[in-house]
């Protein structure tokens, strides 16, 4: 039997319906809640904004602003649809404010139990309630200006959603992180946030001198603004500014990236894009830096009104943008490229403690002997064989060609900022000294970025100079990857590998650059294939080079577990000096830590 189908009348939805799909759309947790009214108070002209959270948001968000208020007409109106005051001459390519939709609080009272305070001065204020959407009666209220919205029962009218929210631990770290990123961009407004009845985020309003860097210090934690570049660069009707961290200080996920335009928090991709290739030549592909970037723009040249959210936005003339972005940061960092993290140390010697701790006496031994001491040694650690086993990694350096007692005395100048070599430790690390501290260089971290910055040089002047090899070297390929290569042929030739195919499946390598003729050239070629399989048609071909060169200078390098003489190590040391970026190789690994001599003392209870 064909069961017929049922025909229904087309109709008009009821608004509270259309509200409560709104709010899918707008209202996605409770965090998204207070972005909205946030948003409402500061376009109100707030100076000073107080948010109040129970159970996650779930059973309270409370949000008190001394903003310019609201009359009773413009209350009742206020939570209608489609209506804002924001929004001037009806013209979507020039906004200036943030909600500017005119269906947020309509669509937060239709989801939950909304309560609104509003008082304009000295006039008498008003309140109105909603409940699920259905407005009770305005009354008025003892005058105090600004405007307090209360939301109660989030989703109580739509208890499907309820089912979708994580626990009340992580809206509740949602909501700081919003609130983080909304008070760096507004530093003249005092930010308070309390989470059930605990305060856990209060900023108040910054000095005039530099009202960004302090906010940015009462926000994060003071090892990002230690180890950060400022960025201020401006071009056209575009200005970039903000702080950047240090190569070295980086992540393992992006949640570090405050990115806005024109002062709104936004995700995109085009800026994180642009954030990805300037630090290209620093960074492995799965460590990413921390940011608090502005970009301001011509309202015109962008269009903020792409979704719902209003976190994604569409640029005019986006190859513009990104490329100034790009630029921007290539430039802050090469300004201030050979500085390493300051955390590198600190975890150093809070290492070094915790070993301290893990080796200390027990109490029973303290008041033993020197002698007996002695012998709660593990067996064999304190025999002269160990102790000479031991003493075999720390190598004194010396200068090649001369006998021990001819050994001329080592470099005394320690005023460079690297300082003075004085020896070299598992034929891998390089001791340097200065008035002020001790320095550990890791040499073929150093060297590699040497080599990738020499490279670098050459190509932008005459080209990497190439070498034939006597025997080429055939090296299989799937055939995906021999269509990348034969499109990139010529580029590969100007980095100086020339390559030709010699089966569908094999290539012959003919050519590679006269620095690398001493390594194993079929390593390397297979090396630089695997960059190539990895390369997507869409990325920037700059990447691939780059990526390229840094695969040369890791195979040149100085590798660990060659022993250096002190000329070697002391000529390291002043290239490092007079090179750009040179606290961190191309993966964005530390080339050296500096050990301050007051902290060191500090572990031997000299200070």
């Amino acid at each position: 039997m064909i069961e017929e189908k049922v025909t229904t009348k087309i109709k008009s939805l009821s608004a509270v319906t259309i509200n409560r799909i709104s709010a899918g759309e707008v209202i996605e947790r409770p965090a998204a809640v207070v972005k909205e009214l946030v948003e409402n108070s500061l376009d109100a002209g707030a100076t000073e904004v107080t948010v109040k959270i129970e159970s996650g948001g779930k059973n309270l968000i409370l949000v008190c602003d001394n903003g310019c208020g609201m009359s009773k007409e413009d209350l009742n109106l206020a939570v209608e649809r489609h209506t804002t005051s924001k929004l001037l001459d009806d013209n979507l390519l020039d906004i200036k404010y943030f909600g500017f939709r005119g269906e947020a609080l309509p669509s937060i009272a239709s989801v939950s139990r909304m309560t609104i305070k509003t008082c304009m001065g000295s006039e008498e204020g008003w309140e109105l309630s909603i409940v699920g959407g259905n407005k009770q009666n305005i009354h008025p209220i003892a005058p105090n200006k600004g405007t307090i919205i209360e939301i109660r029962d989030l989703f109580f009218a739509t208890p499907a959603r309820l089912k979708f929210l994580r626990s009340e631990k992580t809206e509740n770290q949602h909501i700081i992180d919003l609130l983080k990123k909304i008070s760096a961009a507004n530093p003249n407004v005092r930010f308070s946030l309390l989470t059930d009845q605990k305060l856990v985020l209060d900023c108040p309003v910054t000095e005039l001198i530099n009202p960004l860097y302090d906010r940015v210090s009462q926000i994060f934690n003071k090892n990002f603004i230690e180890n950060s570049i400022e960025v201020s660069k401006t071009h056209q009707d575009m200005t970039l500014k903000g702080y950047v961290s240090l190569p070295t200080y980086n992540k393992g996920n992006s949640n570090d990236y405050y990115i806005y335009v024109n002062n709104r928090p936004v995700k995109d991709k085009l800026i994180l894009t642009a954030i990805r290739i300037a630090y290209h030549d620093f960074l492995s592909r799965d460590r990413y830096p921390a940011t608090v970037l502005f970009l301001d723009i011509n309202s015109e040249l962008v269009d903020v009104n792409v979704h719902p959210s209003k976190t994604e936005v569409r640029f005019r003339d986006p190859q513009t943008v990104r490329s100034f972005i790009i630029h921007s940061l290539k430039e802050a960092l090469q300004n201030d490229g050979g500085r390493t993290s300051s955390t590198i140390a600190e975890d150093t010697l809070n290492a070094i403690k915790t070993e301290e701790i893990k080796f200390a006496p027990t109490q029973k031994h303290q008041y033993q002997s020197r002698s007996s001491s002695y012998s709660s040694i593990p067996k064999g650690l304190g025999s002269q064989q160990t102790l000479s086993n031991i003493f075999q990694s720390f190598s004194k350096p010396v200068v090649r060609g001369f006998e021990e007692k001819d050994t001329p005395a080592l470099e005394e100048d320690n005023n460079y900022p690297l300082g003075a070599a004085r020896c070299q430790l598992h034929e891998t690390y390089i001791i340097s000294q200065t008035p002020e501290s001790i320095i550990i260089v890791d040499q073929h971290a150093a060297h590699e970025r040497l080599m990738y910055e020499k490279l670098k040089d050459q190509i932008e002047n005459n080209g990497i100079e190439k070498q034939r090899l006597l025997i080429p070297e055939i090296v299989e390929v799937n055939e995906s990857t021999m269509e990348k290569l034969t499109s990139i042929k010529d580029q590969l030739k100007s980095l100086g590998l020339t390559i030709d195919q010699c089966t569908p499946t094999s290539i012959i390598v003919r050519e590679v650059p006269h620095l690398l003729t001493n390594c194993n050239s079929k390593k390397l070629a297979q090396d630089i294939i695997d960059d190539i399989e990895s390369y997507e048609e869409s990325s920037n071909l700059k990447e691939l080079v780059n990526h390229t060169l840094g695969t040369y200078a890791c195979h040149h390098s100085i590798r660990s577990g060659r022993k250096m003489d002190v000329g070697e190590m002391n000529q390291l040391l002043r290239e490092m000096e007079i090179t750009a970026h040179s606290g961190q190789c191309n993966h964005g690994r530390p080339t050296y830590i500096e050990l301050k001599l007051k902290d060191i003392e500090k572990l031997f209870g000299r200070s």
